[in-house]
């Protein structure tokens, strides 16, 4: 166990924006990207917050936020009881130690030409005063905590699979004792049976080093099976935030709903009736006024061409939406 009290919370984002400048060539004038516009939550150990959406809706801009490979553009992000936006020098080294990820592709997130052993000794090497002896330690202890055998030390990259290669990226997220592990679509390049292996690594994992997860994915079917609460993305934005089991029984936003009609259920005797959204993602560089989703939205008026809806309670979630604020949504698609 970690020995570290349960239940605390561990990161605190709030308001975060990052946005980009782009172009200012000879023919063109710079434009914003504002890849993240206004986003908040907060992570609490031995929790997994799921962030859903599209590809573009910010996901991965979010993760490199919070493992500090980029500062916001505004907004705060707390770690523990330190403000990332203010940290340097020392002080931010040592809390980018207790952010690791775990990144999709496991095929190339690790170094072809280190063993295993080196490619799980180096953050200790870096980070902490031990021996050579005692780094071997730590790191054939953690290979056995994710079903390596302590053979696969002196072996290459290219002599595993990939769920086994996953499992090394697990175990070098872990070698430092972190609080949080980003995992950005960490099953989504394995084949289904392998996924459900590392999903329920990563479940045993979490409960016993009491590890807050910020799980990035696409896929709702594997949210469902290991989220505590869910965050929908849609343009930079949240539109839909809450627990999990609120968010599947009964979608608030259209978004949400079109994405959950198209995910498949284990029963198939349980139909739903699939939402087939209109138009392709606006571009975040020429992001649609008023409500971001309103070019492809059935339940679009005026107000939502217009006035960008703020994140409101509704029924045991928070969803930025007009029709759901002025109750215009039909009874039967808000199930």
């Amino acid at each position: 166990m970690s020995g570290r009290p349960t239940g605390r919370r561990v990161l605190e984002a709030r308001d975060l924006a990052r946005h980009y400048k782009v172009g200012g060539g000879m023919f063109s004038g710079a434009a914003t990207l504002k890849a993240l516009d206004g986003v908040g939550f907060s992570l609490t150990a031995g929790k997994t917050l799921a962030v859903v959406g599209e590809s573009g809706c910010g996901k991965s801009t979010l993760a490199r936020l919070v493992t500090l490979i980029e500062r916001p553009t505004a907004g705060n992000l707390v770690l523990g009881d330190a403000d990332v936006t203010e940290a340097k020098g020392e002080t931010q080294r040592k809390l980018r130690q207790s952010v690791q990820i775990v990144f999709q592709d496991p095929y190339g997130s690790l170094n072809p030409r280190q063993k295993i052993g080196t490619i799980l000794e180096e953050p200790l090497l870096i980070n902490r005063k031990m021996s050579a002896a005692e780094r071997r330690e730590a790191a054939e202890a953690m290979m056995a905590r994710v079903g390596l055998r302590p053979e696969h030390y002196e072996r290459y990259p290219h002599m595993f699979s990939g769920g086994q290669r996953q499992r090394i990226a697990i175990a070098r997220a872990l070698m430092l004792n972190p609080d949080i592990v980003v995992l950005d679509e960490p099953v989504s390049a394995l084949d289904v049976s392998i996924q459900a292996q590392v999903l329920n690594l990563l479940a045993d994992l979490q409960e016993e080093f009491d590890l807050a997860y910020l799980f990035i994915s696409h896929d709702l079917s594997v949210v469902r099976h290991i989220a505590d609460e869910v965050i929908v993305m849609y343009l930079g934005r949240p539109v839909e935030q809450g627990p999990r089991d609120a968010v599947f029984a009964r979608p608030r936003h259209p978004y949400t709903q079109a994405l959950l009609s198209a995910t498949p259920k284990a029963d198939p005797t349980q139909k739903r009736q699939r939402i087939k959204l209109s138009g392709e993602l606006p571009s975040p560089l020429n992001p649609p006024g008023g409500c971001a989703f309103n070019p492809r939205c059935p339940y679009a008026n005026e107000r939502c061409r217009t006035e960008r809806p703020a994140m409101l309670a509704a029924e045991g979630v928070t969803v930025a939406c007009h029709a759901v604020e002025e109750g215009r949504l039909p009874e039967e698609t808000a199930v």
